[in-house]
């Protein structure tokens, strides 16, 4: 398949830029290949065409962004990888306009309001509100603000509450970058996913995800049955809209991999292709 795939696009590519294809595409392959001896390898599933594309854009397009969007289900680990990938992007700190990072709990919806009507967040939650669906986060302008970092324009995120759910637009200022990481439950919601480089899906065991989730809603003011009902609400829209993108992924991570390892695999990919140049 791989053979294959070099074949064609040596119709499109000088020799130089097919050698240096070959040469990262290699590279790639032995990286993926000692991930897999790994006791808890990172990489679950990948596809010789993400392969391709991946070493075809680092050497044809390099004045182009890499547009990488990381989804989930809530508490599968999304944040934490991107967290610990962006320390391999570039290991000088003074480094500027190599990674972005867009979140996507920046672009809730403001629903303070909603929220001071109900009372509490169980009486919310009964009223059949939920946290958890598209329609809860501003994807279009979450869009926007992407499509303006990939043309080279600076944008300012939403700032958003997780305890009031209020929404302000003094968020942080994102720079346009040759990287643009973005994470969160619907980035590969037909909103969005068509102006996607890079689709990566991170898959944790539901027992885990339960375990994490719990942990994280009582940070944020979610106890007893405020938390009961909305993950009840959490694991029906997983089935509905974020499992599913799991079959359009071209990535599977592993939502159990320690973060030490999320960098020390990260590293080995940034620096063997640094390493080409």
């Amino acid at each position: 398949m791989m053979d294959d795939l070099l074949t064609g696009y040596n119709f499109y590519s000088s020799g130089r830029d097919m050698e240096m294809i070959t040469k990262i595409v290699d590279t790639l392959k032995d990286i993926l290949e000692y991930d897999k001896k790994q006791p808890q390898p990172l990489f679950l599933k990948t596809t010789d065409s993400f392969i391709m594309n991946i070493a075809r854009k680092v050497v044809e397009e390099k004045k182009k962004t890499f547009l990488i969007a990381i989804t989930g289900e809530s508490a599968s680990g999304k944040t934490v990888f991107v967290d610990n990938t962006t320390k391999a992007c570039v290991k000088d700190k003074n480094k500027k306009g190599y990674y972005t990072v867009v979140r996507q709990d920046d672009y809730y919806k403001d629903t303070s309001k909603e929220l001071q009507e109900a009372g509490s967040y169980e009486e919310l939650f009964k009223t059949g509100f939920s946290f958890d669906t598209p329609e809860a986060i501003n994807l279009p302008l979450m869009r926007e603000h992407l499509i303006a970092l990939k043309n080279g324009k600076t944008v300012q995120s939403p700032n958003y509450d997780f305890v009031t759910c209020e929404s302000k637009p003094d968020g942080e200022i994102k720079e346009p970058a040759k990287i643009i990481l973005t994470e969160g439950l619907y980035v590969l919601h037909e909103t969005v996913r068509d102006i996607m480089d890079v689709k990566v899906y991170v898959f944790t065991p539901l027992e885990v995800l339960k375990e994490r989730w719990y942990k994280r809603a009582e940070s944020r003011g979610k106890t007893g049955e405020a938390a009961d009902l909305q993950f009840k609400d959490v694991n029906k829209t997983a089935q509905q809209y974020i499992r599913p993108t799991y079959q359009i992924a071209d990535v599977i991570i592993n939502g159990l991999v320690s973060q030490e390892y999320i960098v020390e695999i990260t590293d080995k990919i940034f620096d063997s292709i640094k390493a080409l140049f």
